[in-house]
């Protein structure tokens, strides 16, 4: 599994959305999981985005298509970020073709 990082800004109807029904959030959580992610933190940001999500997926292609059928919904917009694992990412800046044992 990868480490993406998502951040989301909440579009007017998300935001109406959340204050009726707070536990959407949770909802949505579990939608990630029926579409092969999972949820590994989350938090609530002041500023430019609404939250930042830690998932776990299998590959670019399904967090893709996860994001893609959230953000169909209208009510969010979502930036994706890969997170590379440090130790996977020292392995790449020396030039061998696998990371250490027990990174990623």
């Amino acid at each position: 599994m990868r480490t993406f990082i998502l951040l989301s800004t909440l579009s007017p109807q998300g935001i109406q959305t959340l204050r009726a029904t707070p536990e959407r959030l949770l909802e949505v959580n579990r939608e990630v999981e029926a579409m092969g992610g999972r949820v590994i933190d989350q938090w609530a940001l002041l500023g430019e985005y609404d939250f930042l999500s830690v998932i776990e997926a299998p590959d670019d292609a399904s967090v893709s298509r996860l994001t893609v059928t959230l953000a169909a919904r209208g009510s969010a917009h979502f930036e994706t970020l890969p997170a590379i694992d440090i130790d996977e990412m020292l392995a790449i800046i020396a030039g061998t073709d696998t990371a250490p044992e027990g990174a990623g």
